[in-house]
């Protein structure tokens, strides 16, 4: 195996190599760039930066092209290994040839691009220490014009502590509010169906808030408990703790306060199991009722979708607007 630098008669050979890449890694988003830009980038960086070309005796396999460093950064625009020279470190030598370079002209840094769904080149980037540092974020414009235009209702939201206790639950909340959010009016509703409900006029217009009472009853008394949030009159979400550790996160619209990793998104799904552990639900109903999608147009109204799943848990608030 060559490596060796390209200059502007390898046109055609980088080419052929810049078309593969963008056909296995398309862009997510728009048509992505001909390649009458994409040369005159890459001209650019036969000139003032580092573009390698690796060769084997058939000819090219990989290419790699690196910008000139700039304040001390030396960004690596692209790198790509045809399938028959992979898994033979060559990734990691063309890397070593791009910071060579970069060290001789005073860089101290390397940054790169790499897409969130390209997760094999991401664990190849980070066993190599590179850490994300930015979130480049992008959505279509039919979607973001939809949401800039509609109008979102209010955030409302419960805690629902598994015991008969209610005293106990009443000194709890009188212990540990206080020390999350300015005064609000808060009510502890008397045991129905072995649940003790709690509402509080400040935290439920934060969810986060909510879930902290929430974790913090738990502790304390060594229970079940779960919060419940609808959120913007459009998202259902809720936690369960069991004596003071979260055991599981639901919210219908996994991305709906932001975008997430594909792993963090599948975590957003209801436990059919725990909640079947901690609560009683048939695990069948909560596969089937407690579902996730990426726009609230899949799924039943919030306020209907929230007392559907409170219902399974069998857990009481009919005043606001779910549960039996």
């Amino acid at each position: 195996m060559r490596i060796r630098r390209a200059v502007a008669d390898d046109e055609a050979a980088l080419r052929a190599l810049w078309e593969e890449f963008e056909a296995e890694v398309p862009e997510p988003f728009g048509e992505g760039e001909p390649w009458e830009e994409e040369w005159a980038d890459t001209r650019r960086d036969l000139e003032r930066g580092t573009v390698l070309i690796a060769e084997d005796d058939d000819g090219p396999v990989a290419l790699a092209r690196a910008e000139a460093p700039e304040r001390g950064r030396v960004h690596v625009q692209l790198v790509h290994v045809r399938p028959r020279a992979r898994r033979q470190g060559l990734t990691k030598e063309l890397l070593a040839e791009i910071a060579r370079d970069a060290r001789e002209r005073g860089a101290e840094w390397v940054s790169l691009d790499v897409l969130t769904a390209n997760e094999q080149a991401r664990a190849v980037w980070q066993r190599l220490g590179f850490a994300e540092y930015a979130l480049f974020l992008a959505t279509p414009l039919d979607a973001l014009e939809a949401r800039l235009s509609a109008t979102h209702g209010p955030t409302f939201g419960s805690i629902h502590v598994q015991t008969d206790d209610h005293a106990a639950v009443v000194a709890a909340v009188e212990k540990y509010r206080p020390r999350l959010a300015p005064p609000g009016e808060t009510s502890v509703v008397a045991p129905a169906n072995g649940w003790i409900a709690v509402y509080d006029e400040t935290l439920e217009e934060d969810p986060k808030l909510l879930g902290r009472l929430a974790r913090e009853l738990s502790n304390a008394l060594g229970s079940v408990v779960v919060s419940f949030s609808v959120e913007q009159e459009t998202a259902v979400a809720y936690s369960i703790f069991d004596r003071g550790r979260s055991v599981d996160d639901y919210l219908s619209i996994p991305e709906f306060r932001g975008p997430l990793p594909p792993g963090d998104v599948i975590a957003m799904a209801a436990n059919p199991r725990v909640v079947q552990r901690l609560t009683g639900a048939d695990p069948h109903e909560v596969r089937a009722v407690a579902r996730t999608a990426s726009s609230p147009d899949d799924l039943p109204p919030a306020r209907e979708l929230a007392a559907q799943i409170a219902a399974l848990m069998g857990i009481a608030g009919a005043d606001r607007g779910y549960g039996q």
